[in-house]
């Protein structure tokens, strides 16, 4: 049996820095890995990532020192527990607005009596064992607060036993808030409720979390407080890396020309 190596970096007072996967490619997560980040979140959500996507993801992470966690499509007991079975050290749970939902996100993370989780896990106990209360403690529940009914109760949130951190969506709360979506912080009434969260949680002992674009915008967070971010995206990098080759190659063919005719 281990411990949950990103809560224990979060006791300690220490910031993780993670990375994210939306291809469904297991080799990326082992990459991510095995490249240092202290953890890889699989994403179910928006990612092109089923099940079987999820479990060889899972094993790609498990040789390596970093936590696995995953974004589950929905706020559904169901599909968190079959993350969680599966090896799965953590799930982000999307679009958490009440503290009623965040309630029914924990209950979801924990055997009886702290939750209703159904007991039978397959590799999760390879990992954090088999007895209910030493896994209820070890599992990772974050919620995310993405909207601006969320920033609006944030602190209730933050205040539901059992909450680990509260991960911030900035493209979507943008968006909630009239803003374009990014994942910069805004100025103006995208920063202040950014800021409101982040003092929820910290004034409720509750880790912080943000997903980032760049590693600089992640020093920032750092600064600011955040104990959770998110600097690496495997399409965004690959995005922005072929459009940089093409875009190399491209002028490098324009200045040679095409030669003489002949």
């Amino acid at each position: 049996m281990t411990t949950n190596e990103l809560k224990d970096r979060w006791a300690q007072g220490d910031v993780a820095v993670g990375a994210w996967c939306m291809a469904g490619a297991p080799y990326i997560a082992e990459m991510f890995a095995m490249s240092g980040f202290h953890y890889v979140c699989l994403d179910q959500q928006h990612g092109l990532m089923g099940y079987e996507g999820l479990l060889s993801s899972l094993y790609a992470v498990a040789r390596t020192d970093a936590t696995p966690i995953t974004r589950v499509v929905a706020n559904d007991g169901g599909l968190i527990g079959k993350a969680l079975d599966a090896g799965a050290e953590g799930v982000i749970v999307p679009m958490v607005n009440l503290p009623e939902e965040a309630e029914r996100a924990v209950s979801a993370c924990r055997y009886y009596p702290e939750g209703y989780r159904s007991f039978g896990s397959v590799r999760g106990g390879y990992t954090f064992g088999t007895d209910p209360a030493v896994v209820n403690r070890q599992v990772a529940c974050i919620v995310m607060i993405e909207t601006a009914m969320g920033v609006s109760h944030a602190v209730d949130i933050c205040a539901v036993p059992g909450v680990d951190a509260v991960y911030i969506g900035p493209a979507d709360l943008a968006i909630s808030l009239g803003c374009s979506p990014g994942l910069g912080i805004q100025p103006g009434v995208h920063a202040e409720a950014i800021q409101s969260v982040l003092d929820a949680c910290l004034g409720h002992g509750v880790t912080a979390g943000i997903h980032c674009g760049s590693a600089e915008q992640g020093a920032q967070c750092s600064e600011m407080g955040f104990g959770m971010i998110t600097v690496a995206t495997d399409i965004a990098l690959i995005r922005a890396a072929a459009a940089r080759e093409f875009d190399h190659a491209i002028g490098s063919v324009n200045r040679g020309g095409r030669g003489e005719q002949s």
